[in-house]
């Protein structure tokens, strides 16, 4: 299986981030910066906040480069 550094997974989203579009304006490291940090690999932690934080955050992405989609939880 490929693996993409780019996909960041927890049990709840899923994140994908698109280095090309992004146009480095910084709100999600400024505004969210234990979710979105600069200097630390992975740069993105989705432990580092709610899931509605996260996703409130990833809507202010100017250029897209950050989108989201919610897991799908199995029903037994």
């Amino acid at each position: 299986m490929e693996i993409n550094a780019n996909v960041f997974s927890n049990s709840e989203i899923t994140v994908t981030y698109k280095p090309r579009c992004c146009a480095n304006a910084q709100l999600c490291a400024k505004q969210l910066s234990n979710v979105f940090r600069n200097s630390v690999i992975p740069w993105i932690d989705l432990e580092g906040a709610q899931t509605e934080a996260i996703i409130n955050q990833i809507k202010k992405c100017p250029s897209g480069a950050l989108q989201y989609h919610l897991n799908k939880k199995e029903v037994a």
